[in-house]
């Protein structure tokens, strides 16, 4: 019960900071001078070695699944065009959420959560400044803008790789290999997967903002938010993930 009690008491609390969020959206330009744009070089270029990395095994492990599966079954001059779909409608999008939750979630947890114990957040109220606009839209904003940025680095990534998999494991050459991802692309496939990433971005740090806010009791509250960034953020992507692909592939 107890366990319940607390689970509504943050959902309640991660709801108004969301409202309190969006209605700081009228103090956009504010933001968008310093902050954003701050925020967006911690956020890419930080996380942009590991997606390219997790992109990279990715399209290996899925080239050569799809050819110990397909050999004797389907044809696999088509290898192309399944991992593709694969990677823009799913792969791309989630495996690069997690990561970025397990890196920017937490650090976002991390450094609200420390700026909450050590008074720092009542010091902005003090002076008449909000803190939400102050330390949450900007990586919101920020979060909606990476997450599909390193969303489009981890598709070319994955498929590139891909592709010179499929050329020395399966034997299907670099242009059979692009001729068929030409030939049964569709817009839907790559539009959707950022559409998912867009909300994944919102997800992230909201999440990790909210737990920051929530930080209490000195260095090991700060501990357990990060923690707690970093699960929330990920099952909420993973739920998510699959009311989107309903809304989107129905």
């Amino acid at each position: 019960m107890k366990s319940l009690l607390l689970f509504f008491e943050h959902l309640g609390m991660g709801t108004l900071l969301l409202l309190r969020t969006i209605k700081s959206l009228r103090e956009i330009g504010k933001v968008l001078k310093h902050p954003f744009w701050e925020q967006m070089d911690v956020m890419f270029f930080g996380s942009v070695p590991l997606v390219i990395l997790t992109a990279v095994f990715s399209g290996l492990v899925t080239t050569v699944q799809i050819g110990y599966y397909g050999r004797g079954y389907a044809p696999l001059d088509y290898v192309g065009v399944a991992v593709a779909k694969m990677v823009m409608i799913e792969l791309g999008p989630v495996l690069t959420a997690l990561i970025v939750a397990g890196r920017i979630g937490a650090g976002i947890a991390a450094e609200i959560g420390t700026m909450r114990v050590t008074e720092q957040i009542d010091s902005l109220e003090c002076m008449g400044i909000d803190p939400v606009r102050f330390l949450v839209l900007p990586r919101v904003l920020a979060g909606m803008v990476i997450l599909p940025a390193l969303t489009i680095v981890a598709d070319l990534t994955a498929i590139v790789t891909s592709s010179i998999a499929a050329d020395f494991y399966i034997g299907v050459p670099t242009y059979i290999y692009f001729h068929g991802i030409r030939l049964f692309f569709s817009p839907k496939d790559l539009w959707g997967g950022l559409i998912k990433s867009l909300f994944f971005g919102i997800i992230i740090t909201m999440v990790g903002s909210h737990w920051g806010f929530a930080t209490e009791k000195g260095a090991t509250g700060v501990g357990k938010a990060t923690t707690s960034a970093v699960v929330t953020s990920s099952l909420f992507i993973i739920f998510a993930d699959y009311i989107l692909t309903v809304m989107i592939y129905r």
